[in-house]
């Protein structure tokens, strides 16, 4: 009963404000840990206490499309940041000036010309010159990274207002190792193991962890099915920004104006006998193919964040809190296996165990990693990717951090 009661006041103080301001005003505080009465966190009555909070009040993408045939196979990477940005202010008539930072992860372009490709985008947008953008890169974290990086922001009181967002055409830069490699890479395992494909890495997590193809092609399946029956019964409408574009006919040059809305990757009747047919793409007679993979795609996304006080003073709805985050490096031969580490780090910075958490995103880059995390971390296969994942909806290196529904290493926390 004792240690119930402590596990309680460790969910409650996430209820409440941080730890300090939840100490300074435990007296006054309506929550309470008790032995037969745990709440629900919808009756809680907030006030300013909660101010210090650092908050989600809003979070656009655009459709996921497949990267050299999908919807925005002739769309310029700053035309599919804009439209998210612009949301994000239009939505929520946010004054502009006000955001303190934009930090939008990226992966693959060449770093400087991305960071004015972005500085575009916002002006696009209607953000004034005042409004600084930059770039990070975590790879497949670098939307996450770009959250965090706003939340750590506006919690040490650089400014009150900022936006993470996260952009990648892989269509415009695709996947490439571009200049000489390093001779002295040859002296190191570790080293040489940062310069695997990706595909290899994930046979070596099949490997080394006994994962077997049925596992991964099942994995497969149920991305599918799940991001179907979200996209059907309307989940992501709210969250998709349409995207007036063009597509090219590549024959007659031809331009046919569209707009764009709904994820093109998604295959709702894709079965395990189907994709057993598939051969493997980056072994022979490995495990991993093009159907039990993620998507290599194109898109953008923006999540807005700002002081409790401030949401609560202009009425805005706070969709959740961010309260941590944690980035733990693992062996570059099996990259994939990430989350597995860090999820826990994350969770108990936050005080919490992992039966705490209702729902929990894990990246889906390849089936092998993803059943290996579920596994490892003994995790209900109803609580992760309930809506699908990067097997099925797709997986542009920058935004999937910034989409919920595919992101890295994300796991929700009570608001």
């Amino acid at each position: 009963m004792e240690k119930a009661i402590n596990r309680q006041q460790v969910l409650l103080q996430h209820l409440n404000p941080s730890a300090s301001s939840f100490l300074s005003h435990q007296n006054n505080s309506a929550l309470s840990a008790s032995a037969c009465l745990a709440g629900d966190s919808a009756a809680y009555r907030r006030t300013n206490v909660f101010g210090d909070d650092v908050v989600i009040v809003a979070a656009y993408r655009t459709a996921l499309c497949k990267s050299k045939r999908g919807g925005f196979k002739d769309t310029y990477p700053d035309d599919l940041l804009a439209p998210v940005l612009r949301a994000v202010i239009e939505k929520t008539n946010l004054n502009p000036s006000e955001v303190g930072d934009i930090v939008v992860g990226t992966v693959l372009a060449p770093g400087s010309q991305r960071a004015s490709e972005c500085r575009m985008a916002a002006f696009y947008a209607g953000f004034p010159e005042t409004v600084p953008v930059r770039t990070v890169n975590r790879q497949c974290s670098s939307g996450l990274q770009a959250v965090a990086d706003v939340a750590a922001a506006i919690k040490a009181g650089f400014y009150e207002i900022g936006i993470g967002a996260g952009l990648e055409s892989m269509t415009t830069n695709p996947m490439a190792w571009e200049g000489s490699v390093n001779p002295r890479v040859k002296q190191m395992e570790q080293a040489q193991n940062c310069l695997l494909p990706m595909g290899i890495t994930s046979e070596n997590v099949a490997h080394r962890f006994g994962v077997t193809r049925q596992e991964q092609d099942q994995a497969a399946v149920e991305s599918h099915r799940k991001a179907a029956a979200a996209t059907a019964s309307g989940k992501f409408k709210d969250e998709i920004v349409p995207v007036a574009t063009k597509i090219v006919d590549p024959k007659t040059g031809d331009e046919k104006p569209v707009t764009i809305s709904v994820d093109d990757g998604i295959r709702a009747n894709t079965s395990v006998s189907d994709l057993g047919k598939l051969k493997p793409v980056f072994k022979k007679n490995g495990t991993t193919t093009a159907g039990n993979s993620s998507q290599v795609s194109d898109g953008a996304g923006a999540v807005l964040l700002m002081k409790r006080s401030v949401a609560m003073r202009k009425g805005l709805p706070i969709l959740g809190v961010f309260r941590t985050f944690a980035a733990v490096g693992v062996d570059p031969a099996i990259m994939g296996v990430g989350p597995a580490v860090a999820i826990p780090a994350a969770v108990k910075s936050a005080g919490l165990e992992l039966d705490d958490v209702d729902l929990f995103e894990i990246n889906e880059a390849f089936a092998s990693q993803f059943v290996y995390c579920q596994k490892k971390l003994e995790l209900d296969p109803q609580k992760i990717n309930v809506n699908g994942g990067a097997m099925a909806i797709g997986h542009p290196l920058g935004v999937t951090g910034i989409s919920c529904n595919s992101s890295c290493n994300f796991v929700v926390f009570p608001v």
